[in-house]
């Protein structure tokens, strides 16, 4: 008889802890429906608790985020990897968190003489948008690769190295020319006009970039900038992963095709290996490929993504 009381307290008790847990029944809710005190419900919760029948996991996004970043840097030989928490895994508000945790963690790193080069694109101008004025000596910002578009597709090449030298109080240098021009010996043209020359070493000098991946979607800025052929997009859509600086590369950190690469205007990206400080920011779903192929061709020296992203990055083979 004993026995069976305790297990009929045992299971108002689990019914009590279902109900207020799960359910989202109020303490007086409770009472009322089984006609006790709500004190005693109070009692039966925390016994339970005691008993180790209910068990409360809290999970710190930042803990985590710190605990998944360590792991990424470990993978990856990076110096530093930063994971910002995202409230939807969706494109556009993967960017806007990522632009604010990238300005952030420039604001912190540039410093007096520094080089700034970057690129461009809808991640790196969340970035420009968030970046807050910061007075130092003889920073120099300089665009890495071309940005006009032969299209009505903003690449936001111009924005972005504008409001990267209004943060940083420099007058910024522009490489005034598409990303990929039609033919080698065009870029060997362009490439060899005394300015654009200047321009292009300044940016291999150096010793911050921050870049970005592109996705080899149809709604990528580079491609939607039409500047490919319908033979460009074949070899781009079976093997390439994702862009970086305009250069497509798979899943390895290889260039998928060095026909396409000779065209294109701008840093080769074994530069960006030779960086104090190569900062790669992306996130979201399409992107997963090209930043770890980025990552395993040690163009990025630091990260800084979603923790949706890191995730995968930290598990995968």
């Amino acid at each position: 008889m004993s026995e069976e009381r305790t297990d009929d307290k045992l299971s108002r008790m689990i019914d009590i802890a279902k109900l207020y847990y799960h359910l989202d029944h109020s303490q007086q809710e409770i009472a009322d429906k089984f006609g006790i005190s709500r004190p005693t419900v109070s009692r039966f919760l925390q016994q339970a608790k005691d008993e180790g029948y209910v068990q409360i996991k809290i999970l710190d996004p930042n803990e985590n985020n710190g605990a998944l970043a360590a792991q990424l840097e470990r993978k990856f030989g990076l110096k530093k990897a930063i994971v910002a928490s995202v409230p939807q895994y969706e494109d556009v508000i993967v960017k806007k968190y990522l632009g604010i945790a990238a300005a952030d963690y420039l604001s912190q790193t540039v410093k007096e003489g520094d080089i700034l080069a970057m690129t461009w694109g809808t991640t790196l101008y969340e970035v420009a948008v968030n970046l807050p004025g910061k007075l130092l000596k003889d920073v120099k910002v300089v665009q890495l690769n071309g940005g006009i578009s032969h299209s009505e597709t903003s690449t936001y090449a111009h924005e972005i190295v504008h409001l990267f030298g209004k943060a940083f109080h420099t007058t910024p240098y522009f490489i005034p020319l598409p990303a990929i021009v039609d033919h080698p010996v065009v870029k060997q043209a362009v490439e060899s006009d005394r300015h654009i020359r200047n321009i292009l070493e300044l940016g291999k000098r150096s010793n911050v970039a921050i870049v970005t991946v592109g996705a080899p979607t149809e709604d990528s800025v580079l491609i939607k900038a039409n500047y490919f052929t319908e033979a460009d997009l074949e070899i781009i859509h079976n093997r390439g992963a994702g862009d970086i600086c305009s250069r497509f590369i798979d899943v390895e950190g290889n260039i998928v095709a060095e026909a396409l690469n000779q065209r294109t205007i701008g840093i080769d990206l074994d530069e960006l290996k030779r960086k104090e400080w190569s900062i790669l920011v992306a996130g979201g779903a399409k992107k997963v490929d090209g930043i770890y192929g980025a990552l395993r061709g040690k163009y990025a020296n630091v990260l800084i993504t979603d923790q949706f992203t890191a995730g995968y990055l930290a598990d995968r083979e």
